[in-house]
């Protein structure tokens, strides 16, 4: 089981953790910015569809995987638009739930494709026993 380490600051802030602890032998997963996108290509127009669909697909890698939201040890989360804030935090914390692992949102001026609001890459690991 990975290992939340607060110092406080954490807390201040949002829901995640300000360090997490990884088990030796774990195995883990990367994955790569994943966007808003669907499979046949489209694209929702707003932030909220983006970061649902976004989160779906994180969450079918780690199935893949045989992990869930707790083996999350670092989710890195990039929005195109400060405006966007608020409503990314709600899908997020939708599918989150009382997982806290370490977090980075940044705001930035563009992804690859200028359509594109939000990218989150995810670092995940998981002990089996």
């Amino acid at each position: 089981m990975n290992t939340a380490h607060n110092i406080g600051i954490a807390s201040q802030i949002g829901k995640y953790s300000d360090a997490v602890a990884v088990p030796a032998n774990s195995r883990w997963l990367y994955t790569a910015g994943t966007p808003g996108l669907d499979v046949n290509g489209h694209l929702p127009a707003d932030i909220s569809s983006q970061a649902e669909l976004a989160w779906r697909h994180i969450m079918q890698m780690l199935e893949a995987a045989q992990m869930g939201m707790t083996d999350i040890v670092k989710i890195t989360h990039y929005l195109t638009r400060e405006s966007d804030i608020a409503d990314y935090v709600k899908v997020r914390s939708r599918f989150i739930g009382d997982a806290r692992p370490a977090s980075m949102l940044m705001v930035i001026p563009a992804l690859v494709k200028p359509e594109f609001l939000v990218e989150i890459e995810v670092i995940a690991a998981r002990a089996d026993s």
